[in-house]
């Protein structure tokens, strides 16, 4: 399994309109993506315009090549893209306990 960790900054003002379509981002098409497992979304406390998606994929290649190749990243991107201030920071980490 591995967990990408990425982190998105948002315009000040957006929280509802965007945790509604990283929601619906998440149900309609990256649950649908080969390898993926589970996704969880969390809003920083002290800076509200930052989030964190966590997303467990099966394999490094199922996030990297199948989807972000695939016809399901372009979809995602139009629904979650407009709300990001700056280009989301992406990061892949593996278990190590």
């Amino acid at each position: 399994m591995i967990l990408e960790v990425a982190e998105i900054q948002i315009p000040v003002g957006q929280n509802a309109a965007f945790e509604a379509a990283i929601r619906h981002g998440i149900e309609s098409v990256i649950s649908r993506a080969q390898g993926f497992i589970s996704a969880k979304v969390q809003r920083g406390i002290e800076s509200p315009e930052r989030y964190i998606l966590q997303i467990e994929w099966a394999t490094l290649e199922d996030h990297t090549e199948v989807f972000r190749g695939g016809p399901l990243f372009p979809a995602w991107r139009a629904i979650v893209g407009p709300f990001f201030a700056q280009p989301p920071r992406v990061e892949h980490f593996s278990s190590v306990l």
